[in-house]
């Protein structure tokens, strides 16, 4: 176990209610992970993204641990198919969207589950003061309402405030909770905030030069802008895909894959990449415009360093980059420079 991760299996082990707040690459799915294998019944795991779906489930049926998922990629037969399965004992956990709780389907079966353990990933998604408010979470606990008061609850997040963590609690109605806390700080993370009012050569300089050290990534804000980061490094030699949501799901998936699997060293995306896919060695991460909130940038900046090696987050901003964050938000923005030392 990395640190804390046994006190958490041992809180749900013990029937409390219990809410993780362990910064990126904590180690917050092994929380649940080795619960489910031990439970008898099924742990349901409630996950945001398609993507982080596929990804978990692939990772654990190699590991010999009967995992399935359903979502939108699958037909309804196969949907019903599945459910009939895990009524039937055959998984021990299953990966769905807070969207699916709630449809005739899934409350036919919901019953006949012998589930034991709830986990709610990405939890932060619960709280409307959260950086990625998504609103069917906040209905999850009147979705699962009929399921027995004997089942477990875990919720898991890198990123809350006091308020989001208050949120959280108050909706999923952890009474007597069990909150464990990682320290946020990671040490072989090194920071780099860079103004730059003529960003394009010094990006250019900084990405040919962080690739030495490894595979990266890099959020470019548009489409546009991807793509023409991603044709620019092809052109000087550093292999390199554009992701976003013009690209459809399969293909948007094999990009990943190959990232995962240095096949592809370099991918230029939107801030839709990279929730929750386990890339170790991921040696930088690079923001070619501010984030929208300290707490979205740590999440992403985090995708950096997982495997605990020296890895650099790296934010490149000018003026005009926090005049435009402060027209988009009503809350009031810190600049670059002081949401690092935050950080830090």
């Amino acid at each position: 176990f990395r640190d804390q991760q046994d006190e958490v299996v041992k809180s749900v082990f013990e029937g409390k209610d219990t809410l993780v707040l362990f910064p990126t690459g904590g180690g917050k799915s092994l929380c649940y992970q080795v619960p489910a294998t031990v439970f008898e019944g099924l742990t349901l795991v409630i996950s945001p993204l398609v993507a982080l779906m596929q990804d978990q489930v692939q990772q654990l049926n190699e590991r010999g641990i009967s995992a399935t998922f359903i979502n939108s990629t699958l037909p309804g037969y196969e949907v019903e198919q599945r459910l009939v399965n895990a009524r039937n004992g055959m998984y021990k956990l299953m990966y769905c969207a807070p969207e699916r709780l709630s449809t005739p389907l899934f409350q036919a079966e919901l019953e006949k589950l012998n589930l034991e353990l709830i986990a709610i990933d990405e939890a932060h998604c619960i709280s409307e003061w959260g950086h990625d408010f998504r609103p069917a979470y906040r209905t999850i606990k009147a979705s699962l309402a009929s399921i027995s008061e004997n089942v477990r609850w875990l919720a898991l997040t890198a990123t809350a405030t006091p308020e989001v963590k208050k949120d959280i609690l108050n909706n999923l109605e952890f009474s007597d909770s069990n909150i464990i806390t990682k320290p946020f700080k990671r040490e072989n993370l090194i920071w780099w905030v860079i103004h730059e009012e003529n960003k394009h050569p010094r990006l250019s300089r900084s990405i040919q030069k962080a690739a030495k050290k490894g595979d990266g990534l890099m959020y470019g804000g548009t489409r546009k802008n991807c793509e023409n980061w991603a044709t620019e490094m092809n052109g000087i030699g550093l292999k390199s895909e554009a992701y976003h949501a013009g690209i459809n799901g399969e293909e948007r998936k094999a990009i990943q894959d190959r990232w995962i699997t240095g096949e592809t060293p370099f991918v230029v995306a939107t801030n839709a990449f990279g929730m929750g896919i386990d890339k170790p060695n991921c040696r930088y991460v690079i923001h070619e415009e501010m984030p929208f909130s300290i707490e979205a940038y740590y999440q992403e900046a985090g995708r950096a360093g997982r495997d605990g090696s020296e890895s650099y987050p790296i934010l490149f901003h000018k003026e005009s980059d926090f005049i435009k964050r402060s027209e988009e938000h009503t809350s009031e923005l810190q600049s670059p420079d002081h949401l690092v030392c935050r950080l830090l």
